[in-house]
């Protein structure tokens, strides 16, 4: 019997970790798919929607970047898929109101650092990348 393990981790929390069929994300090169007996394999996570296919249903996890592994666990036909993502939660657990709210956020924050006499480049780029990560939260808990 081939067997697929995932685990999907932040370095605060282990967000999820089962059996599953298949796990679905999308790294730098393109959309990918593992599965049972993958091949050992290492990639980056662009943002989005990591999905994993359980015997109980569909789980989809809004990724903000990260890694993905893909090795043998040592027992016959198991494979381990980890997903190692800086920041990420289940798309079912976003909070839509606290999302607008890091979004204006994040907006005003862009907007002082782009009025300031100093021009911050580095609050800038925080700024964006909280923008974006709201963004990304907003347009998946719409869908």
């Amino acid at each position: 019997m081939t067997t697929l393990l995932v685990e999907i981790v932040t370095p605060e929390v282990a967000l999820w970790s089962g059996t599953a069929s298949s796990l679905m994300a999308r790294s730098s090169v393109g959309d990918f798919t593992i599965l049972p007996q993958h091949t050992s394999t290492v990639g980056d996570l662009v943002s989005g929607i990591v999905r994993v296919d359980t015997d109980e249903g569909e789980l989809s996890f809004c990724v903000h970047g990260g890694y993905f592994q893909v090795t043998p666990d040592g027992a016959e036909g198991v494979t381990r898929a980890t997903v190692l993502a800086g920041i990420a939660e289940r798309t079912s657990d976003i909070d839509v109101t606290r999302a607008h709210a890091a979004k204006d956020a994040a907006q005003e924050e862009i907007n002082s650092a782009q009025r300031g006499d100093a021009n911050d480049a580095s609050a800038l780029q925080l700024a964006r990348d909280a923008l974006a990560r709201a963004e990304l939260r907003l347009s998946i808990a719409e869908k």
